[in-house]
């Protein structure tokens, strides 16, 4: 059998479902037992059931077919042919439409769609009319622009309503949304503009973050020069500053949307009809730009968002990612929307103007569902140990959700305790931009819940943890992550780049499988608990191989986070001589040991800290997992999903070149973390010279 990843699985506090949430909920134990019985008989015939969510124009003449990545006949050895999934075939629809005009059809125009609260305090309340009004407004006045379907528009927009408008509108004609993170640089606005030969690019004056105002079309600009294919840039005025001006290529959205007619008669589409292109952070090499297609999508997202979010239509739901990372397409954007449920917004950053700001927001609106990744809750713990200030009533929260990278444990425990007050489940969700919707979450009114891991597979889904020859590992092991069968809400493709979609994804395991049709790579370690619950053990590509032992950066770094002094932790394995690889941990301190300049104090806590987290992590996992070297930083590198870029700081040690840094977004941290590096080696020097 090939080598496994070590896993310990040491978690054993087990919270089961509170029976008044049981009571309530949209799928309960004996609806789960009949849902798995159905997913692993037909799971075809599940998905096209959990169509019926949503209005079809036209009904599907074949539900599912799928051609697996197969030898190429007389082609060389190793030549496959490019996987291809589709899924309600003939099928027609239309994703705004299903969205909004069908919720207002059904007396619905007067709810709530969203609460929006900027982030200097100003607050708009859309209900689902005025959004439909809106939408429809600038569907007619991206028309006029001649946007339509099939052309491709990158959206470059912070978290405020019109982001929302804009990419309902541009689903609502057709073409193709593809957002990008607002504090992006214009170099990986440009790459995106470039890879996708966009015709229109949305952007706004500036965005206030951290209660400061940033001018942002500048970036734009130069992320849009001398692109012969985009014919317009649309300005959406949010700060008021003045900025530089093209004529006859800028244009501003408040006077486009004031000659718009608000009557737009939407045109449904194919099911395989694409709906948008998301790109992922590439390890090395640049950024994979994932197709996503409007039927299969919308169906997998409304039903996974119903099913473990247990959506109700009293329900006030809070993702609080932001709009260009795909949680927020999924369930801050299409999931919600499609299931008629009122949702806040939040343009600004969780510390400003006051570390308590989500509480202030959970408060306000009545936050019933609330979503949020494990960073965040790593940094409320930090701040607020023994919960919110009592000035602040969280009473209306009755179910938190996690996304992004595993949780550790004890942020598992602080997030249900102390937020949750010990009576609001957690659905930690594992998922990735190339599934499109969540695969593997507990259902709270089922499952009981495990701090750390994200339980079972969803009812018509199935993953395996797997070996190198594609071999299922068993319980207690490490392996490969691995879907074993297509799912409706899965990317289609590279965009531009068939050929990658296949290395990247279903190479490597081709073939697999009872039927032989192959296996999903989802790049992530994980391992079955004796029970058969889920945990995922850190990236693929990030696991630390000390001395023919395969250690999971998950695990050490939730070892070290238990120890008093450490707020958060980032792990990597670094170059040795001996032993190939050993670990390296980056650690932010509960209690910063002097300013970021202050170079010789964090050296010397670093110096400090060593051989108390060193031992702290030997007596949790044991010796191969301790780490080499501990350093003090102020900040670890991560992505906007708040994904700790692991590659990043292993490169910095080692001093080797950086790769892909575009999904980065505080860039400050890469260069406080190199000077401290830099420090430390000239401080070594001189002593040893």
């Amino acid at each position: 059998m090939s080598p496994t990843i070590n896993a310990s699985l040491g978690e054993r506090r087990l919270f089961q479902v509170p029976p008044e949430f049981a009571a309530q909920a949209n799928i309960g134990p004996a609806d789960y037992a009949r849902l798995l019985a159905e997913g692993v008989a037909d799971p075809v015939g599940f998905w096209e059931r959990a169509a019926g969510l949503l209005t079809w124009d036209v009904p599907w003449t074949s539900a599912h077919t799928w051609s697996p990545a197969r030898p190429l006949p007389g082609g060389p050895p190793g030549e496959l042919s490019v996987p291809e999934g589709r899924w309600f075939i003939g099928g027609r629809l239309n994703v705004a439409v299903n969205c909004l005009d069908r919720h207002v059809a059904a007396g619905l125009g007067d709810k709530v769609a969203l609460y929006f609260e900027g982030e200097g305090g100003d607050h708009r309340v859309i209900t689902y009319a005025h959004l439909l009004d809106e939408v429809c407004r600038a569907a007619n006045a991206l028309a006029a622009m001649g946007v339509g379907k099939g052309d491709r528009v990158v959206v470059y927009l912070p978290v405020i309503p019109e982001t929302i408008i804009i990419t309902l509108a541009i689903a609502r004609i057709g073409a193709i949304h593809s957002l990008v993170f607002g504090g992006f640089s214009a170099d990986a606005v440009r790459f995106r503009l470039r890879d996708t030969r966009a015709t229109l690019l949305v952007t706004s004056d500036g965005q206030f973050r951290r209660g400061v105002a940033t001018e942002v079309k500048s970036a734009a600009d130069a992320a849009a020069a001398d692109l012969d294919h985009l014919t317009h840039v649309l300005v959406v005025r949010r700060t008021g500053q003045a900025v530089p001006w093209t004529a006859r290529r800028d244009l501003w959205w408040h006077e486009v949307i004031a000659g718009a007619s608000p009557d737009h008669h939407p045109e449904a589409f194919d099911a395989e009809t694409p709906l948008f292109i998301i790109y992922t952070s590439g390890t090395t090499g640049q950024p994979k730009g994932l197709v996503h297609t409007a039927g299969g999508y919308l169906v997998q997202t409304a039903w996974t968002h119903w099913a473990h979010f247990d959506a109700k239509p009293d329900d006030v739901h809070w993702c609080t990612a932001d709009l260009a990372w795909v949680t927020a397409h999924s369930y801050e954007i299409y999931g919600p929307l499609a299931n008629g449920l009122t949702q806040v917004i939040y343009e600004g950053t969780p510390d400003t103007p006051h570390p308590a700001r989500h509480f202030e927001i959970i408060e306000r609106y009545g936050v019933t569902t609330y979503y949020t990744a494990p960073t965040l809750i790593r940094t409320l713990a930090s701040r607020f140990p023994d919960g919110p200030p009592a000035r602040y009533t969280l009473d209306s929260l009755r179910l938190l959700g996690t996304v992004g990278e595993s949780i550790n444990p004890e942020a598992w425990v602080y997030f249900h305790e102390k937020i949750g007050r010990g009576r609001a489940p957690i659905v930690d969700t594992w998922w990735q931009s190339e599934t499109g919707a969540t695969i593997v979450s507990p259902l709270p009114g089922v499952n009981q819940l495990k701090p750390g891991s994200a339980t079972r597979a969803l009812p018509g889904l199935a993953v395996d943890v797997v070996d190198d020859d594609g071999h299922s590992v068993g319980p207690e092991r490490g392996g490969h992550l691995v879907v074993t069968h297509p799912w409706p809400a899965m990317a289609r493709t590279v965009w531009g780049d068939p050929q990658r979609y296949l290395d990247s994804y279903w190479r490597k395991f081709a073939g697999c499988g009872d039927d032989g049709q192959g296996y999903f790579l989802a790049g992530d370690g994980a391992a079955f608990d004796a029970d058969g619950d889920l945990w995922i053990l850190g990236r693929s590509d990030e696991v630390i191989n000390v001395a023919g032992h395969r250690l999971s950066t998950i695990e050490i770094e939730s070892a070290l986070v238990t120890h008093s002094s450490v707020r958060e932790a980032g792990v990597a394995g670094v170059a040795d001589e001996i032993r190939g690889q050993v670990v390296a941990a980056f650690v932010i301190p509960t209690v910063p040991p002097g300013p970021v300049t202050d170079l010789d104090a964090w050296h010397e806590a670093s110096r400090v800290a060593t051989a108390s987290l060193r031992r702290h992590v030997r007596d949790a996992i044991g010796p191969v997992a301790q780490p080499a070297d501990v350093i003090l930083v102020p900040d670890l590198p991560r992505t906007r999903s708040g994904k700790i870029m692991r590659r990043l700081l292993a490169e910095l040690y080692d001093s080797t070149p950086l790769g892909d840094t575009t999904s980065l977004q505080n860039a400050e941290a890469l260069t406080a973390i190199g000077d401290l590096l830099a420090f430390r080696h000239t401080t070594h020097q001189e002593a040893t010279s």
